[in-house]
């Protein structure tokens, strides 16, 4: 059975929160507070990171790892940089350049908070810090992993993801683009980094590349399920519940799976691509129904 609309069930709230709190003392540690004269950096970083989300990357990678019975200190610290660069690229698109949003979980963003030099700094040295927690043998003690990790992270990250993926999204705001653009346009921005949450855990454990490829299609078919369904959100979904503003996609001219397919049909596709990433999961067994439930609260949420 599915979640309910606006929650996930008790028994995935309960892995999410255990997960989410465990990553965020994790990330705490890694994020200080200092006295020294340049604190405002760091304060901004923490702001930025430690000030809620769903913690959904961390939490595939955490489930991805424990799959194959990763020690929980790796996952959790593999999960934290993850989510390092998951919140420095919210901090710049949030930016005036570029999405120029005023609120992010429901609080004012980072350059509204501090100043928009502030909120380059703190996202540049949130994404530098990803990779040199990567870097460390407390990750793991083979350095063949961590080079794999660091490897794979910029990848998923640099213009051939997440940030080709941004740039897609600003010229859409002028362009109008077809579907295919589109799906590839989220592909990099969203898909790419769920995509490395999910295999990295399998790196982590040395995993087989069946076992590699089928987490990593899992998670592409999971990321376009989710932008599919934040399209939707974007256009219907009470800012209260989002904890961002209203209608900025429309408003901003920007081709999304809701202006190009309308609202029915994008929920139809998102209900299609659900189905595909639970398929991806059967390799696992009941090991992975966990991942198959988010897939389900993905598809039904409502912030």
């Amino acid at each position: 059975m599915a979640p309910s609309p606006r929650e996930a069930s008790p028994k995935l709230q309960d892995a999410m929160d255990e997960i989410a709190d465990a990553v965020d003392r994790t990330l705490s540690r890694l994020l200080p507070e200092t006295d020294l004269a340049e604190s405002v950096l760091y304060d901004a970083m923490r702001y930025g990171v430690l000030g809620g989300g769903k913690r959904l990357r961390p939490f595939l990678a955490v489930q991805a790892a424990f799959l194959f019975n990763v020690d929980s200190s790796r996952a959790r610290r593999l999960a934290a940089a993850i989510e390092l660069v998951h919140c420095y690229s919210l901090i710049h698109d949030d930016l005036p350049s570029m999405d120029d949003a005023s609120l992010r979980r429901g609080q004012p963003t980072v350059h509204k908070q501090y100043s928009e030099a502030t909120a380059v700094l703190a996202g540049d040295a949130l994404l530098t810090l990803a990779f040199e927690v990567l870097a460390d043998p407390e990750t793991h003690e083979d350095p063949r992993v961590r080079c794999e990790l660091i490897t794979e992270l910029a990848k998923a990250s640099g213009a051939h993801g997440m940030v080709g993926g941004q740039m897609l999204d600003l010229i859409g705001e002028d362009e109008e683009f077809d579907l295919g653009t589109i799906s590839r346009l989220q592909r990099m921005k969203t898909g790419r980094l769920m995509a490395f949450a999910c295999e990295a855990g399998a790196i982590l454990g040395k995993a087989s590349d069946a076992h590699r490829r089928a987490l990593r299609n899992y998670a592409y078919d999971l990321g376009l399920a989710f932008q599919v369904t934040d399209d939707i959100l974007d256009v219907e979904a009470d800012p209260q519940d989002t904890g961002k503003e209203h209608g900025k996609d429309e408003a901003a001219g920007k081709s999304t799976f809701v202006s190009a397919m309308g609202k029915e049909e994008a929920r139809e596709r998102a209900e299609m691509v659900v189905r595909q990433a639970m398929a991806h999961l059967n390799v696992f067994g009941s090991r992975a129904d966990i991942m198959k439930e988010l897939a389900e609260y993905v598809l039904a949420r409502r912030a």
